[in-house]
């Protein structure tokens, strides 16, 4: 397994974050495009700077991404981001094949856009819910474009588990992982604020699980919300089984927490759980996770 780590907001530019990534001897940093500094990109500048680090780049989709949009003029512009992006990370992958594990696909993530809900006196109607055929024909015409987009290369667009997946999300999930182009990411702390409310449709498709959100949370519990991006080992996920469980995926890791100093003190937890620096008995050091 290889791990990396989300843009994080203390730091303002891409080259704070890429010299955090290189201090803390990760292989890849995950762009969030809801950032303003990832809107405009010079693909050659991102490629130099992460090419004299020696890292690559995974892609977080705009958190706001809704292909399914029925304002044909707003999901045509979520399309071409999509479209962008991928050209993008098309530039970047030699830098994946010079550093990265090439066992399995480059990801690019994408959160599933809920839409809106009409409240009745009784009930709350999801608009998608209520249009499902329309809903789904974007998702195939999503499919057939990302299709065409990646072509040939070894890329994914890989779908994650936020606040508990809705049921024509579940069924339009399912039509996008009859490409080998999509794939699923679970993101653990998502899972433990939400009940683990994902988890069995996660498993019921655990062959496609190619990317994982490493960082703890803790479940909710009554009227108390849960909460996740906590650092390893503040909160009440099982970490060795979760990683037990990426690594029999030979999964991709992000270690998503949202501060710096979490950040280190997952790194430190990780290499404490994983048995990097400590020897073997011929004194060879012991790799479960490889960091770097």
């Amino acid at each position: 397994m290889q791990f990396g780590m989300p843009t994080l907001i203390e730091n303002s530019t891409l080259e704070e974050n890429i010299r955090l990534c290189k201090e803390l001897n990760l292989h890849f940093l995950e762009l969030n495009m809801n950032f303003p500094e990832y809107q405009s990109w010079d693909t050659d500048e991102f490629y130099r700077a992460a090419e004299e680090a020696g890292l690559y780049y995974t892609i977080h989709l705009d958190e706001n991404l809704n292909i399914a949009d029925f304002n044909p003029l707003v999901a045509d512009a979520y399309l071409e981001t999509v479209k962008r992006t991928i050209e993008a990370a098309k530039k970047w992958m030699p830098l994946w094949e010079r550093y990265g594990d090439k066992s399995q696909p480059l990801v690019i993530n994408m959160h599933m856009h809920h839409g809106i809900h009409i409240t009745l006196p009784d009930r709350k109607v999801q608009m998608y819910d209520r249009n499902f055929d329309v809903y789904l024909d974007s998702f195939r015409k999503f499919r057939s474009l990302c299709e065409e987009w990646i072509g040939g290369s070894d890329l994914i667009i890989s779908i994650e588990n936020t606040d508990g997946f809705r049921g024509y999300e579940k069924r339009a999930i399912e039509d996008l992982l009859e490409s080998p182009k999509f794939g699923l990411t679970w993101d653990i702390g998502h899972s433990k604020a939400t009940g683990e409310r994902d988890v069995p449709f996660l498993m019921e498709h655990a062959d496609r699980l190619r990317h994982f959100h490493i960082h703890d949370g803790i479940a909710k519990r009554g009227a108390q919300g849960g909460c996740a991006h906590l650092a390893l080992g503040d909160g009440e996920i099982d970490i060795r089984q979760m990683l037990s469980m990426a690594g029999a995926r030979n999964a991709r890791c992000v270690l998503e927490t949202k501060t710096i100093a979490a950040l280190k003190k997952s790194v430190a937890y990780l290499n404490g759980v994983s048995g990097l620096g400590r020897k073997n008995g011929e004194g060879h050091e012991l790799q479960t996770c490889n960091l770097r």
